[in-house]
């Protein structure tokens, strides 16, 4: 994005910028005459398949051709899974495992990097990608602690320079129904925006694995990372960061405080490592507007992830494409073809893809590092029980990095408690 805009114009303006941009990127649909783009996916997990298939999938000649994982099972499971998929082209001396296999990997002949780590990894990859001159796809949140945030924003700002295209896992602003959804509300369909709700409630994603004799920390804490702190920073980050990022992109501004609570109730057990389960947050925008935010893993209790907004004409229900009020409207087009989630995945690689052929890049690493930041300002309001201002957690001396990358002891920091100092802030 032009560095001419101010961070403010550019959250005001991004969907009708990127959608005006994306209409003028010419479609890439000639297979023969395509340059192939050679990938690197780095994290073999879950997300790390799930953002290869992606990827494959989102424009003709593409091609995954190296894979790097601190364990050897993660490669060889996903291995197995994209076995025989269509530019799916790994072999053995390009298959690196170890705490320094991304190193590797950017050392291979790739153009693009695939960074689905646990995202305390993520300013450590993505700043070694950009001084390695390659395109970034990172999964959100690119960061957990304020001294990330800084330093995603750092190499942002030199993937631009490089002319680098970056993209960051935030797909909803690739779907439709959201980017028709917020240009209505921008253009002043439900009026002057007074404030919101935003969401995200479910139950747990997935159980913690049970400590071996042998395990030693960082790998027990990596092989456990949505329960850590320095891995995930916590849920309201780790998952909630997609509607937080929303609530931004609709209030068209960054939260100037917040004030919060949140602890454990329902996840009591050392195995669920050092994070929450639940958080509201109040956050103050400019003009004295306010969102509620709340997010919680709980069994057996109602879910909802959604954002919903008020204004001076009119309310909006975001995630279903619904406008009340005066001018009443639907998004009708993608929810006749369920599920539309799935067609934004591989929507914003081809975005990305396009953009990088169309020597236009994308780049979406300011943007998303404040909404990072903003689902970061949410919890530390809640871990200290104090209302905190943006630029004080933008500026804090915060960092969750381990000692040094490397297997054997990593000390765990202990429950936050309301009330009490915080290490990294005044």
């Amino acid at each position: 994005m032009s560095n001419e805009l101010t961070r403010r114009d550019f959250v005001k303006t991004g969907s009708a910028a990127t959608a005006a941009f994306l209409a003028q990127v010419p479609l890439v649909h000639a297979g023969q005459n395509t340059p192939t783009l050679k990938a690197g996916l780095v994290g073999c997990g879950g997300r790390g398949k799930g953002a290869a298939d992606d990827f494959l999938n989102s424009a003709p000649n593409l091609q995954i051709i190296a894979m790097a994982d601190a364990f050897k099972d993660r490669i060889d499971g996903t291995r197995r899974q994209l076995k025989g998929t269509e530019g799916f082209k790994v072999d053995d001396d390009h298959a690196f495992v170890g705490l320094d296999a991304y190193q590797k990997l950017l050392a291979s002949p790739v153009d693009v990097v695939l960074l689905a780590t646990p995202p305390g990894f993520r300013p450590l990859h993505f700043a070694a990608a950009v001084e390695a001159g390659k395109h970034v796809f990172m999964e959100k949140p690119v960061a957990v602690d304020p001294a990330g945030v800084r330093k995603v924003m750092e190499y942002g700002k030199k993937a631009a320079d490089k002319k680098l295209a970056v993209l960051t896992g935030t797909q909803y602003r690739h779907q439709k129904s959201f980017l028709e959804t917020i240009k209505r509300i921008q253009g002043g369909q439900i009026g002057d925006v007074m404030g919101g709700r935003a969401y995200y409630n479910t139950g747990i994603s997935w159980a913690p694995k049970m400590r071996k004799p042998a395990d030693n920390d960082l790998e027990y804490q990596m092989r456990n990372w949505l329960y850590y702190d320095w891995l995930s920073g916590d849920h309201i980050v780790e998952q909630h960061i997609h509607t937080i990022d929303v609530t931004d992109w609709v209030m068209g501004a960054r939260p100037v405080a917040a004030v919060a609570s949140g602890g454990r109730q329902t996840r009591t057990g050392e195995q669920w490592g050092n994070i929450y389960d639940h958080f509201a947050v109040d956050y103050e925008y400019p003009g004295g507007k306010h969102v509620v935010s709340i997010a919680r893993q709980w069994p057996n209790c109602a879910g909802d992830v959604n954002a919903y907004f008020v204004g001076t004409k009119g309310e909006v229900d975001v995630y279903n494409g619904v406008i009340r009020g005066e001018k009443p409207w639907k998004f009708e087009d993608e929810f006749k073809e369920k599920p539309s989630i799935a067609k934004a995945y591989i929507q914003e690689h081809t975005d990305w893809v396009e953009s990088i052929r169309a020597g236009k890049p994308i780049n979406e690493a300011q943007r998303t590092a404040e909404s990072t930041l903003t689902a970061i300002l949410g919890r530390e309001a809640a871990y200290t029980g104090r209302v905190i201002k943006w630029e004080e957690i933008l500026n804090a001396e915060m960092d969750f990095s381990p000692p040094e990358y490397k297997f054997g002891p990593n000390l765990v920091r202990p429950m936050p408690i309301p009330g009490k100092p915080r290490d990294g802030l005044k």
